[in-house]
């Protein structure tokens, strides 16, 4: 897996050692760096559509759809 160094500020480094474990530090900022994208890659998603909508006769139509059965 590769390594990243990144330097905090003291406050940041403080905080970040008040809500996790020492042990458990590399898994906390992993996961914050992959919502982090992900909210990004979602964040983008929703510009492209505000900047060009699905037309109404690309949109499906659900008027008539037949009745889920599980």
């Amino acid at each position: 897996m590769p390594s990243l160094l990144v330097r905090l500020e003291e406050s940041t480094y403080r905080a970040l050692n008040s809500v996790t474990q020492k042990r458990r530090r590399a898994e906390f900022v992993r996961g914050a760096i992959v919502r982090a994208i992900r909210e990004e890659e979602e964040a983008r998603t929703r510009r492209a559509y505000e900047l060009q909508p699905d037309s109404e006769s690309e949109a499906d139509d659900w008027s008539n759809c037949e009745e889920y059965k599980p």
